[in-house]
């Protein structure tokens, strides 16, 4: 068993957990994931980011969000309480060495498995500037902890109320058009915003790298539902990514494919009562009393 050692809700519906694992803490690199599995008798196995590691204390950072119903089953988990299983170190690791000068840009939630990638960077003598955004401010995550970081940090909000007002790629663009342009830019987050900030530096020739994590299931390659068209191939993200060449990445079949099962997801959520309702409706009420 795993033992949850630290609880954190990050904001609304975002938790970290920190989570005995001496074997992966010890041999997890940046952009790798594992898979885990909540409760020991039933339930799905869902990939999840390492999002930090202590070697020296074997624990693992792992970051979520509560949207399904496993991940909403996850965050009723409690400090000292156990998941049933933890794999990993799984996928490939980011490619890390001194480019130069990284601009690091995180929409929402992808924030969280951008930030070993920046430290490894750091480590590795870039300059690393890094832009976050999100759609308010009390959504607005892991702030400080990337302030302490990089070179600069670059806070966005759509609705302007905290850092600056709009996009990310509005910044990223500024960047590219400075005299001291990036020399690679890694990208994580929601697919449509991966989308544009590859189209925002294509015009300018900057390798683009992005995690294509959010479309991944079982994490093994063997179920093939995180298949993507990149370069005209077909890939699985788990298997031969998470991460790739940003300006190959056929983002528009990927974000097809995300919305394909979105009625029986939703039917699923609003009708279906299956094991993993009953446990999580079975913890809710037990916390009430």
């Amino acid at each position: 068993m795993y033992r949850i050692v630290e609880k954190k809700n990050l904001s609304e519906l975002v938790f970290t957990m920190k989570v005995e694992a001496p074997m992966i803490a010890r041999n997890r690199k940046p952009g790798q994931f594992v898979i885990i599995q909540v409760e020991p008798e039933w339930g799905e196995r869902i990939p999840l980011t390492i999002a930090d590691a202590d070697s020296d204390a074997g624990t693992i950072s792992l970051a979520f969000q509560a949207v399904g119903l496993t991940t909403k089953l996850l965050a009723t988990k409690k400090e000292g309480e156990e998941l049933a299983a933890v794999l990993g170190p799984l996928g490939n690791p980011s490619e890390i060495e001194n480019f130069g000068h990284v601009v690091c840009v995180g929409g929402g939630f992808g924030t969280a498995p951008l930030f070993p990638i920046v430290q490894a960077l750091k480590a590795a003598g870039n300059k690393v500037t890094v832009i976050i955004g999100y759609r308010t401010k009390s959504l607005v995550i892991m702030e400080e902890e990337m302030r302490n970081l990089a070179d600069e940090l670059i806070v966005m909000t759509d609705d302007g109320s905290h850092g600056r007002k709009g996009l990310v790629t509005l910044p990223l663009k500024e960047l590219c058009d400075s005299p001291n342009p990036p020399d690679r830019v890694i990208a994580i987050g929601p697919p449509i915003m991966m989308k544009f900030c590859a189209e925002t530096t294509r015009p300018y020739g900057i390798k683009t790298i992005v995690s294509l994590n959010t479309i991944m299931i079982d994490g093994t390659g063997m179920c093939g539902g995180c298949r993507a068209v990149v370069g005209g191939e077909t890939k699985f993200v788990c298997v031969d990514g998470p991460e790739f060449d940003a300006h190959k990445v056929d983002f528009d079949s990927m974000m097809s494919r995300l919305r394909a099962f979105s009625p029986q997801e939703k039917e699923m959520l609003e009708k279906h009562r299956c094991n993993l309702q009953e446990a999580a409706d079975a913890i809710a009420a037990k916390e009430a009393k």
